[in-house]
């Protein structure tokens, strides 16, 4: 019988999109080629940010206008700005990134991530921490504990780590008993929630963003980044639809 193959990030993009559309999450996408409007200014990263540094960001233009998106949250942007008058508003953006730094078995200057945001009145923490703990127990299919750290982000206040720790039974001897750092996250800042002409005296949300690879790491035991990366044919095939 023939058998048809899957890229790995092909599969955890539609897992994904699958678990969060069942929690009544739209999917949305954007440019990768993005303004520095969109891709700084408007998620409130100071000029002076080493975010903007030739170090970190692949500028395509002489002007240092235009840049590879150095991550998703553009999209959180484009999306607010469209749906302003439509709140309350669940989404999640998947796709690809570009950071400017040397490779090794855990970072790369392409790779993907997952935005998700969450716009309405009376949102909490408390609602990001139970849609978080309900994603992570689907995708890796157990029981998890979801704890929250201190951490900076300019476009979020407050801002959060987020640790997960696998619990239970059948758990992969490589995960048992530790905290794991997955994610960054927090409350939306007023001042990105204006930019996208949306009233943060009425309405508050909150975001995160994850590394598409960094959950296929976790879930599949591939302990080199560039593995997703590099047309090795011989990872796709361990990966087959039928």
């Amino acid at each position: 019988m023939e058998r048809y193959y899957i890229h790995p990030l092909t599969s955890i993009i539609r897992e994904v999109n699958t678990i969060f559309g069942e929690m009544g999450f739209a999917f949305a996408e954007g440019p990768e080629i993005e303004t520095e409007h969109y891709n700084f200014d408007s998620l409130n990263v100071p000029k002076d940010h080493p975010a903007r540094d030739m170090q970190d960001t692949f500028f395509v233009d002489s002007k240092n206008e235009k840049v590879l998106r150095t991550h998703t949250s553009p999209v959180q942007i484009h999306y607010m700005e469209k749906h302003k008058d439509s709140l309350p508003i669940r989404v999640i953006v998947p796709g690809k990134a570009y950071r400017n730094e040397a490779t090794d078995m855990t970072h790369e200057a392409q790779f993907h991530q997952v935005e998700g945001l969450m716009v309405g009145e009376d949102i909490t923490l408390a609602h990001m921490k139970g849609v978080l703990k309900q994603f992570f127990e689907k995708f890796f299919k157990g029981s998890v504990e979801i704890r929250l750290r201190p951490g900076y982000f300019p476009f979020v206040e407050p801002g959060v780590e987020v640790d997960m720790r696998l619990v239970g039974e059948n758990i992969p001897d490589r995960l048992v008993g530790k905290w794991i750092e997955i994610l960054g996250a927090g409350m939306v800042h007023p001042n990105v929630l204006t930019n996208a002409g949306i009233d943060p005296s009425k309405y508050q949300g909150w975001a995160f963003g994850m590394g598409l690879e960094r959950l296929g790491m976790l879930k599949y035991g591939i302990d080199d980044v560039r593995l997703f990366s590099n047309a090795d044919l011989r990872l796709s095939k361990q990966f087959f639809v039928c």
